[in-house]
C-alpha cells in the first residue's frame, strides 16, 4: 500500500472540520484524504430531507466546501445513491478506505451495513466512528440490560458517566485533504434550493447555515441568552432559545462543543446552565429510542394508540398548515414556521397539541408536516416530540393533558407581541381581547377593524367542546389506561 493512495471521508450529518473523531483518524492515517458528500434522495425512502432541510444543506455544503478549499483540498459532490457510488468511488480512485461519521436513523444503520459488505469484496474497510451524540445509543443500558424508557433515569445514568469533552483544538492541517480532479456535481445543480417560487426568501436574515453561523450562534447565546435561559425559553416573543438545534442537526456544531462552551459561560447561573444540558440530555434520549424502537416515525411507541380514532380531514389539515385555525398563538406558530423554518419550543406544543387533540388528526401528519418545514427537522426529535404530545410515546405527556391555545397565549405571549408579529391582522386588538378574538366585543372588533370570517377566521373548534371530544376518543383505547 502507497502512502499516496487516498482514503474517503464521507460526510453525512456531520458537516464540520473539528471535533470530528473519523475525520481525524482519517487524517491520521497517512493517507491524502478525499473528501466526498453523495445527495441521496433514495435511500432514506419517504424519508429523504424536506424543503427546508434541503435549503439549509445546500448553504452549509458551501460553507464546508470553502473551508476544505481553505485546506488546499475540494469537496466532492456527487448525486445518486450512496453505496453505488461510494463503491464506484473506491475502485475510481484506488482509495484504501472509507471513513465517516456513524448516523441512527434506520436506513443509514442499513445503509452503512451494506456498505461495509460491498467495500469487504474489494478488501477496503469502512471505518465508523461516534460523532453526532455525547452517548452512543447502544452503551446505555438499565441495570437489567435493556433500553431506558424514560427520559429521568436515563438522564442520570449519563450524567454519571459524565460529559464527554470535545477532541483537541488542533486543526487539521494543510495538506491533509487530496487536490483531485474528481468530477462532481457542481452547486448550481445540487438541486436543492425552492425555484418558482422561492419560499425561503428572506431566510438568510434569519439563519447562517455552516460552522461560521454554528461558532456565531453559540457565542452568542453563551454571551446573552444562556442567563435566565430556563425561564425566557418559555415565551416565543424573546429572544430566549438558543436556535442551536439545526447546527447540531447537520452536525456544524458537535454536542460535545455545545456541551463545553455551555459549562464554561461564566455569565450564566447553574441552573440555566444545567437546563441546557438537560435538553441536549433529550436530544439523546430521542436518538436512544429510535435507535432501539426504529418503528417510532411511523406507528406510535405503545401500540395501543395504533386503535385511536383518528379523523381523516385533509381540508383541516390544510387550515392548519396554513395558521388559519382562528386560534392566534397557533396561527402564529405555524406562519413563523412558513416564514422561517423555524417554531419556538412552547409553540410547537400548543400547535402540535391543536392538531391531535382539537382536531382529532393524526400525529404522523404533523410530524411529517414539520419534517419538510423544518430547517432543524431531526427524525429522533420529531418522531419523539409528536409521540409526546399525543401521549402515545415511551415517555409521553398523559392522554388528557390537552394545551388550552388561549390560556397558553396568555401566559406565555401576554402582551401578544408574538401573536402580532405574526398575526399581523389582529395587532390593533387589545390585549385582553387579543387571545379570543371571537369574545370581543363588537365595538372593539369594529375599532381594530376586524370582522371574523373576512379578515380573520372563525376559531375551528370549540375548545371545551374539542377537548371532550378528545377525551371520549381516548376512552376508546383497549387496555385500561390510555396513558400506558
Amino acid at each position: 500500500m502507497s502512502s499516496t493512495d487516498p482514503v474517503i471521508y464521507w460526510f453525512r450529518q456531520d458537516l464540520r472540520l473539528s471535533d470530528l473523531p473519523a475525520l481525524k483518524a482519517a487524517a491520521a492515517s497517512g493517507h491524502p484524504v478525499i473528501p466526498c458528500y453523495v445527495l441521496d434522495d433514495d435511500t432514506a425512502g419517504d424519508w429523504a430531507p424536506g424543503g427546508a432541510s434541503r435549503w439549509w444543506l445546500h448553504h452549509s455544503l458551501v460553507s464546508l466546501a470553502a473551508q476544505i478549499r481553505d485546506k488546499g483540498g475540494r469537496l466532492l459532490v456527487r448525486k445518486g445513491a450512496s453505496r453505488e457510488l461510494l463503491t464506484e468511488l473506491v475502485q475510481e480512485t484506488g482509495a484504501r478506505a472509507v471513513y465517516c461519521s456513524e448516523a441512527y436513523e434506520p436506513w443509514n444503520r442499513q445503509l452503512e451495513r451494506e456498505l461495509a459488505a460491498d467495500l469487504e469484496q474489494l478488501e477496503v474497510p469502512l471505518h465508523r466512528h461516534e460523532g453526532s451524540l455525547l452517548f452512543h445509543p447502544d452503551a446505555i443500558r438499565n441495570k437489567s440490560g435493556q433500553p431506558f424508557k424514560v427520559f429521568t433515569p436515563y438522564w442520570r445514568h449519563c450524567r454519571q458517566l459524565g460529559i464527554p469533552a470535545p477532541g483537541s483544538r488542533q486543526q487539521l492541517a494543510r495538506g491533509r485533504f487530496k487536490n483531485h480532479r474528481l468530477k462532481g456535481v457542481k452547486a448550481e445543480d445540487w438541486g436543492l434550493l425552492p425555484v418558482s417560487p422561492n419560499w425561503a426568501e428572506g431566510w438568510l436574515d434569519h439563519w447562517t447555515p455552516g460552522t461560521d453561523g454554528a461558532t456565531a450562534a453559540l457565542r452568542r447565546f453563551t454571551g446573552n441568552g444562556l442567563e435566565g435561559y430556563g425561564k425566557a425559553r418559555d415565551f416565543p416573543a424573546l429572544r430566549g432559545s438558543s436556535r442551536l438545534s439545526p447546527h447540531l442537526h447537520w452536525g456544524e456544531l458537535s454536542p460535545r462543543q455545545a456541551c463545553a462552551a455551555i459549562l464554561a459561560a461564566a455569565a450564566a447561573g447553574d441552573s440555566d446552565r444545567q437546563k441546557f444540558i438537560a435538553e441536549i440530555g433529550w436530544r439523546e434520549f430521542n436518538h436512544h429510542l429510535l435507535f432501539h424502537y426504529p418503528h417510532i416515525p411511523e406507528r406510535p411507541f405503545k401500540p395501543r394508540f395504533e386503535q385511536l380514532p383518528w379523523g381523516d380531514s385533509r381540508s383541516r389539515l390544510r387550515r392548519w398548515q396554513q395558521g388559519q385555525t382562528g386560534y392566534p398563538i397557533v396561527d402564529a406558530g405555524m406562519r413563523e414556521l412558513w416564514h422561517t423554518g423555524f417554531m419556538h419550543n412552547r409553540v410547537r406544543m400548543v400547535c402540535a397539541s391543536f392538531l391531535t387533540k382539537h382536531l382529532l388528526l393524526p400525529w404522523q401528519w404533523g410530524a411529517r408536516w414539520f419534517w419538510d418545514t423544518l430547517v432543524d427537522a431531526d427524525l429522533a426529535n420529531n418522531s419523539c416530540g409528536w409521540q409526546w404530545v399525543a401521549g402515545c410515546g415511551a415517555d409521553a405527556a398523559p392522554y388528557f393533558r390537552i394545551f388550552n391555545p388561549v390560556l397558553q397565549g396568555q401566559r406565555f405571549d401576554a402582551d401578544g407581541a408574538y401573536i402580532r408579529r405574526w398575526v399581523p391582522e389582529l395587532a390593533d386588538l387589545p390585549d385582553k381581547h387579543l387571545h379570543a378574538p371571537w369574545e370581543a366585543p363588537d365595538a372593539a372588533m369594529e375599532a381594530a377593524g376586524i370582522s371574523l370570517g373576512d379578515h380573520y377566521p372563525q376559531p375551528m373548534v370549540d375548545h371545551k367542546e374539542a377537548r371532550a371530544a378528545a377525551l371520549d376518543a381516548y376512552d376508546v383505547l383497549p387496555s385500561g389506561d390510555a396513558s400506558g
